[in-house]
């Protein structure tokens, strides 16, 4: 057995760089005629019944709202009822035929097992599922003050997305529908002070990569990677090291910096138009694929400029990064993000 492993250590690495240089090209040239056939066949989905978990605000709020304006059918499900029912009632306004409010909390598998079941009990079929709810948290790992907090953050973005998946697969199956999983570079980025973020959005990626390979074609998986974009987590609302939400403009400061962000409308489009033509994985803003690049082939030097950027020594304020010195310089803050200065408004509930 050993001898046969110190034969494919060798072998592997050929044989890969002459599949890689024969059928590369070829290869890469039929995905690209094959989604410009997409992009002219685009799913109608007018008609069609949505699910879409953390609808009350963000991305959640947008894809709604995009899905909407298109005819579809919806069911929004989040944590705070009142904000929900409202983007339900506004949904109607631009062109839903019906928008349901299912309040639930998706880490809890009772409460999703509710919203599917709500779902077909409402409208008889489920076409396309929405894995959006998430929370984050700013803090150094060695920073957290209790040990068992972090899960919670593992239970909303991971767990709730595995528990209504799997609620949803059999009328998914009927349906041959899509399910559109939401995660995130941080999947594959180390971003200091996103420790548990990162690690619930790479088993969130890891999961439904898996998960297409287990329903084959019957059920399409988009696996959305989005970078930073304008929310209620990049105003700065995060669980904080003591285990409550809160919102903190310097923690926010410190981790989104100056890169600049998507805006939830235009993410919405791109992710659903992406949806809709059958793509596997979308990444927006599309610069952030090269990210991907950086930290296959330049892990070391990935590392080096994140803790350069984001990491103080043991004690010292997060306030001394470089990431915020950046951030404080006269003008840029409200040039890059003008939409920060008004993070104070944000729901904390």
């Amino acid at each position: 057995m050993d001898l046969l492993n110190k034969v494919l250590n060798i072998v592997t690495p050929i044989l890969t760089l002459l599949i890689l240089c024969i059928f590369l090209p070829p290869f890469q040239l039929v995905k690209v005629i094959l989604s410009i056939v997409r992009y002219f066949s685009s799913e109608d989905v007018a008609g069609k019944v949505v699910v879409i978990t953390g609808a009350s605000s963000g991305i959640g709020e947008q894809l709604a709202y995009e899905y909407a304006r298109r005819g579809a059918f919806l069911v929004l499900a989040a944590r705070r009822e009142k904000s929900l029912r409202e983007v339900a009632n506004l949904c109607v306004e631009l062109g839903s035929p019906d928008a349901i409010a299912v309040p639930a909390d998706v880490s809890k598998i009772n409460d999703c097992k509710r919203i599917v079941d709500s779902t077909i009990a409402h409208f008889g079929r489920l076409d396309h599922l929405v894995t959006n709810a998430g929370i984050t948290s700013m803090s150094m790992f060695e920073d957290y003050e209790e040990n068992t907090m972090p899960t919670s953050i593992m239970d909303i973005n991971f767990w709730g997305a595995v528990y209504i998946t799997r609620f949803a697969i059999p009328h998914l199956r009927s349906t041959r529908g899509k399910i559109i999983a939401m995660s995130s570079c941080a999947s594959w980025l180390t971003t200091p002070r996103l420790s548990i973020y990162n690690a619930s959005k790479a088993a969130m990626a890891s999961f439904y990569e898996t998960l297409r390979v287990e329903v084959g074609s019957d059920i399409h998986v988009t696996l959305v990677t989005p970078g930073l974009f304008e929310s209620e987590i990049t105003k700065g609302k995060h669980l904080s090291r003591e285990g409550l939400m809160n919102v903190d403009p310097l923690q926010r400061d410190v981790v989104v910096s100056l890169f600049p962000m998507e805006t939830t409308e235009r993410c919405a489009k791109v992710v659903i138009n992406s949806a809709c033509r059958g793509q596997r994985y979308v990444t927006t803003p599309a610069w952030y694929r090269v990210s991907y690049w950086w930290r296959v082939f330049w892990p070391e030097l990935v590392e080096l400029v994140f803790r350069l950027f984001y990491v103080t020594e043991r004690g010292v304020s997060p306030s001394e990064s470089l990431s915020k010195k950046l951030m404080d310089l006269p003008g840029l803050k409200e040039i890059v993000h003008p939409s920060s200065i008004q993070c104070s408004g944000v729901k904390t509930d």
